[in-house]
């Protein structure tokens, strides 16, 4: 049996939907009403897996670095300690490591090369829905500092069945660290000229002005800037990916932002 935790997420269930269409036994994992296991990483006694050979582990990302390596660190004991064979990891490309969650994706994945469980880690590329949703027009026009860096930026769809592709034989991948940026880069003005909108960003400074009077959890602000800087720095550009290998057609994932940005799907 194949478990995947956090399966109310978007990624997730675009996981759980491909897999379940298809037939494997897949169950999903989560403190939401309709998973099909209670499970909450903040309290070990839920931590139960018993039957599950392969736990796919989605990120439990959206928290404090050190919130975030406790409940990874429970997860993975409890999965080696109830038989758990092999875990499969979302975690984080390879060019997003200047960004400012980037710290707990790396130490679960050493924890993970350190438990004698098989294991297969997909480092996903930031969303082009994200990069999309980030850059949506204010009073007509694009503010997000991006500044001009290009970025390899992903469509969920194609992490999805990428994922979905691993899955599907996870002893195949065992042992693989997947990089998984989109194959090709584009850059916020880009966004903005296909919208046809003046792309004035801000200063990183009066973003972070702009985010204080936002209702955001307090390690968000700082998440959020961490991607325009490492943006206008040109750090989130890569041609390393292995997503050609898993999905032979992924989408425009310029397009796929695009749409983000105007609240539209692709």
């Amino acid at each position: 049996m194949i478990l995947m935790t956090g399966g109310s997420g978007q990624l997730a269930s675009l996981i759980a939907a491909r897999m379940k269409r298809e037939g494997y036994d897949f169950l999903t994992a989560s403190r939401g009403p309709d998973a099909d296991r209670q499970m909450d990483f903040d309290r070990v006694e839920t931590l139960e897996f018993a039957g599950v050979e392969t736990l796919f582990l989605t990120s439990a990302g959206y928290a404090e670095d050190d919130v975030v390596m406790r409940r990874h660190g429970a997860v993975i004991h409890a999965a080696r300690t109830q038989g758990v064979r092999h875990i499969v990891y979302t975690s984080l490309s390879r060019a997003s490591d200047h960004l400012g969650f980037a710290l707990a994706h790396r130490w679960t994945e050493r924890q993970l090369k350190e438990s004698g469980l098989r294991w297969t880690i997909l480092r996903n590329g930031l969303y082009a829905e994200l990069i999309g949703a980030l850059a949506a027009p204010q009073d007509g026009r694009i503010t997000a500092p991006f500044g001009t860096g290009p970025i390899s930026a992903a469509a969920r769809e194609d992490l999805a069945d990428a994922a979905a592709v691993v899955l599907g034989d996870p002893a195949a991948h065992a042992g693989s660290c997947y990089e998984l940026s989109g194959r090709t880069a584009f850059a916020v003005p880009q966004i903005a000229e296909r919208l046809g909108l003046p792309y004035r960003p801000l200063t990183l400074e009066a973003e972070r002005r702009r985010l204080a009077d936002l209702p955001l959890l307090p390690f968000q602000p700082a998440m959020m800037m961490s991607i325009y800087a490492a943006a206008s720095a040109g750090f989130l550009e890569t041609d390393a990916t292995d997503l050609l290998h898993l999905v032979p057609a992924p989408h425009d994932a310029l397009a796929v932002a695009c749409a983000a940005a105007t609240g539209k799907t692709a």
